[in-house]
Order: structure tokens, then C-alpha cells, then sequence
């Protein structure tokens, strides 16, 4: 950023109620009903605060994948890396869960397990009869093998997460029948488009989540 974007993101930032806001947005996509309900601000000001942000590039605001008039809000974690302190998550076991389990919940739990010293675990409500052939394929340029993994329903998910994390606007808004603590990572589906460059930008928005995951569980990294 040039100087007169690190001034910006300092004044959006020089504000308690834009701290809050960003507070709850940490690892968490939410909806601005959620941060209503959450923080207690007003719409009208909510609105206010959520353009501020917007302006300046510290968060960003996309459509669901589900519910086309829900909107979720996103925290540039580019943008705020080292401004705000560190912070951590008592976690040992993660599940990750989408609509069909055939790509985005795939990378995740792969991911999780090559990196880092956490039980993890993923599943689809409505799961696909196999792993979408390109998820496999971009997951192998990873350097994942993908290609023994199935998709699976929740029926099928052992133990009981300590931290569920949806990847799927729909798995989201569905009901969630697990007892674990909730996060919420808005990623739009590559398999709605088809396109191995959508699988490839899913894969990597993913990476980088589950690596300020890691950054917040405070456990030994392989």
C-alpha cells in the first residue's frame, strides 16, 4: 500500500466501533444481521461503519451463494496484517462442512492435517458421489492427493468438533447439528462455474485461511 492507503486504513481503524467491528470479523465471515445482533450497533450506523471500512479496503462484502439476499462481510486480513494483536484458539479437533463435500471442505481438512498437529474432519449435507475431478486435480498441483478421499454426511462425522467451520454460504444458513464452536468462511463454490481456475482460486483462498487458523491454534506446525 502507498501512503495514503496506510493513512486510510489507520483513520477507518481510528474508531471503537470500527475496532469492534473488525474484532468480530477475525477468522468469522459474518452477515451485517450477525454483527447487528452481535454488537448491538444500529443499521443505519452499522451501514455507516461497514462503508467506512469498505472504502478504505479493510473488509470486503459479498452476495451468498445461498440466500442471494444475505450479504457477508469479510475482513482483509492482507490489509490488517500486524495492526491488531494476536490472538489464539483453544482447539484440537475441526470440522469443516459445505453442501457437498466435493471440493472446498476437501481442501480444508487436507490442508489442516498437512500442517498442523489438529484433528480434522469434513462432510456435506447433501454430499456428491465422489470428489469433483478438478478439485483433485488443483489439490494435487498443491501437492495434496486428494484422490482417496470420499465425500461423506454429517451421519458419518466421528467425535465432536471442537470448532465447525462452514466453507459454503448454503452449509451455513442450513441447520448444523453439532455442538462445536462456529466460524464461517464465505467462499464461493467452483463447482458452480466449472472452471479449473475458479477450483484454483477457491483452493488458495482456503490455504490462506487455514493458515491464520493455524497461526491462532497454539500447538506445534509440521
Amino acid at each position: 500500500m502507498d501512503i495514503s492507503q496506510r493513512a486510510a486504513v489507520h483513520a477507518a481503524l481510528g474508531d471503537e466501533t470500527r475496532l469492534r467491528l473488525v474484532d468480530a470479523l477475525w477468522l468469522n465471515d459474518r452477515s451485517p444481521l450477525d454483527l447487528h445482533r452481535l454488537l448491538g450497533i444500529d443499521t443505519n450506523l452499522l451501514a455507516h461503519h461497514l462503508g467506512v471500512l469498505d472504502t478504505a479496503g479493510v473488509i470486503q462484502r459479498r452476495a451468498s451463494g445461498g440466500d442471494g439476499r444475505r450479504r457477508y462481510v469479510t475482513a482483509r486480513w492482507e490489509v490488517l496484517e500486524g495492526l491488531l494483536p494476536p490472538r489464539r484458539l483453544d482447539v484440537a479437533s475441526v470440522l469443516f462442512i459445505c453442501t457437498h463435500n466435493s471440493a472446498r471442505s476437501q481442501f480444508a481438512e487436507a490442508l489442516l492435517i498437512s500442517r498442523a498437529q489438529v484433528s480434522a474432519q469434513s462432510a456435506g449435507f447433501r454430499p456428491s458421489a465422489q470428489v469433483h475431478p478438478k478439485a483433485v486435480k488443483v489439490a494435487g498441483e498443491r501437492g495434496l492427493a486428494l484422490s482417496g478421499a470420499h465425500p461423506k454426511p454429517y451421519s458419518e462425522v466421528t467425535g465432536s468438533p471442537d470448532l465447525v467451520v462452514s466453507v459454503c454460504d448454503r452449509a451455513c444458513e442450513a441447520p448444523i447439528p453439532f455442538e462445536g464452536s462456529r466460524m464461517h468462511w464465505s467462499i464461493p463454490d467452483p463447482v458452480e462455474t466449472n472452471r479449473i481456475d475458479g477450483f484454483r482460486e477457491a483452493f488458495d483462498e482456503v490455504a490462506r485461511r487455514v493458515d491464520r487458523l493455524i497461526d491462532a491454534i497454539p500447538m506445534e506446525v509440521t
